[in-house]
């Protein structure tokens, strides 16, 4: 059996969305898990709506997943001069003909369909054609699709899918300008790069029969197809344009992990048993694209948070760090003065679900505060901790080890001193150095924030206290 080679054709007209990066996970695995080839070919004919922000936005999207390619990026837009060669073999041939037909014969021809009931679709008069017709109409190039018989496809995920050729009509494979469109440049790629599996979503299933038709007439081995039911929203609707539309790097922009989104793609029309953590190495070693849902899977935000939770207490401190200092400046929080990004990360990812929410919790970490938290200030910044927070600050000032062991000593052996439990010291103490009520375990927390914030912010608690307690707040 020759290599396995796939591909990821996607067209750069809009984003990289949800359901574009799966099929190329899906594509990408399969090719792995055959130790074949994965190849990247960027379908950029339409000049008018394809852009260079949306080529770069695939290619940054493929390159933050991993879904590295082993050939390409090839791109359609450089390959025109092949394209001609197909369509003037298809013409020499006898498969393909020179349509002559204006707009207003197109659009009555459609219309005289419609009223006798009959699917509108070309008739097929300029077939027979032997010469050009007076005037100056520039013909566009059609497929001279096979009028009897069928297309049986064996697909590998929907199983037989059987097409009456009546039903395809003669479709248009050059523009009157002699661009090629989708179904002709779709078919000469896939002859040229050797593509044994087409993995795609089935919304290119009524294309497949066109194509097929094309591959015969030119005499090529046909490839094996697999097409992928879509993806619904979480309603199990049709996925909407603000579900769907979403370009992938949103989602690194929002503090998701590359692993996350990939560990919950891959169980989106697929699973084994009831597993549901995936590492790299357990999908190449598990997916088969036969394995993937006949039916349509829908989105679940939840379980992408609660993957992205479990990948986040998963990585080590350096690697976020590495993730999460984009996030942090993002939000203009420098970083210059305060703890070392990799030990807060270490301190704080347990306690988050993305990288986006630990960056807006760590800003206390870095920059002094304007004020408190309403309700948190309310129950904890009271008469009762005055005196316990004064002989915390002059216990700090003086103490040699600066550290979480050291500090919790010294809270605890205030709270026993003032005949307060703990708690009733800490969780004050919390909302005086970082002016929210949740945070890290005290002790951590000051000894990330370091001695000279921590006392300067003890002392303005302790004012607000005082001032509190004359009436002045």
């Amino acid at each position: 059996m020759n290599s396995i080679r796939t591909r990821f054709a996607p067209s750069p007209t809009g984003y990289l969305h949800i359901g574009g990066i799966r099929t190329a996970l899906f594509a990408w695995l399969f090719a792995r898990h055959h130790q074949g080839k994965f190849i990247l070919r960027i379908e950029d004919t339409d000049r008018e709506r394809s852009t260079k922000e949306a080529v770069e936005i695939i290619l940054d999207g493929m390159k933050w997943l991993g879904l590295d390619p082993d050939e390409g990026p090839y791109y359609q837009s450089q390959r025109g001069d092949r394209y001609r060669a197909v369509i003037r073999e298809l013409l020499q041939s006898g498969h393909a003909y020179h349509c002559y037909c204006s707009r207003e014969e197109l659009a009555a021809m459609r219309a005289s369909a419609m009223a006798r009931g009959d699917k509108p679709k070309y008739d097929g008069r300029c077939r027979g054609r032997t010469s050009p017709p007076e005037g100056q109409i520039d013909p566009v190039v059609r497929f001279k699709n096979p009028t009897s018989g069928a297309v049986v496809i064996e697909d590998i995920i929907l199983g037989r899918v059987v097409y009456q050729n009546t039903e395809l009509d003669d479709l248009i494979i050059a523009r009157s300008d002699g661009s090629p469109t989708y179904n002709l440049t779709v078919v000469a790629d896939d002859i040229d790069m050797k593509i044994t599996h087409v993995i795609r979503g089935d919304d290119h299933l009524n294309n497949t029969p066109r194509q097929i038709n094309i591959f015969n007439a030119l005499g090529a081995a046909l490839p094996a197809y697999g097409h992928i039911p879509l993806i619904l929203g979480q309603d199990g609707k049709k996925l909407s344009k603000r579900e769907g539309t979403a370009s992938v790097l949103e989602y690194r922009d929002k503090g998701y992990l590359p692993e996350a989104l990939l560990n919950y793609l891959v169980r989106l029309g697929w699973s084994h048993g009831d597993q549901e953590i995936f590492s790299i190495g357990e999908m190449i070693s598990l997916f088969e694209v036969s394995n993937v849902n006949k039916a349509a899977a829908a989105l679940n935000p939840e379980k992408l948070l609660w993957l992205n939770q479990h990948y986040l207490k998963e990585s080590n401190g350096k690697r976020l760090a590495e993730l999460l200092r984009p996030h942090l400046e993002a939000h203009s929080i420098d970083t210059s003065e305060g703890p070392a990004i990799e030990a807060l990360c270490e301190v704080q990812k347990d306690r988050v679900k993305t990288l986006e929410e630990m960056a807006l919790q760590s800003r206390y970490f870095y920059q002094d505060f304007d004020g408190y938290e309403e309700a948190a200030a309310g129950k904890h910044l009271t008469r009762t901790v005055l005196e316990p927070f004064k002989s915390i600050y002059t216990t700090l000032d003086g103490l040699a080890d600066w550290s979480p062991v050291t500090i919790h000593r010294v809270i605890e052996e205030v709270a026993a001193g003032s005949g307060l439990k703990l708690g009733k010291i800490a969780q004050p103490l919390r909302v005086a150095v970082t002016g929210v009520g949740v945070s890290p375990s005290i002790d951590l927390t000051m000894a990330l924030i370091g001695r000279k914030r921590v006392l300067s912010r003890l002392a303005r608690a302790i004012e607000f206290i005082r001032q509190r307690g004359s009436g002045s707040v």
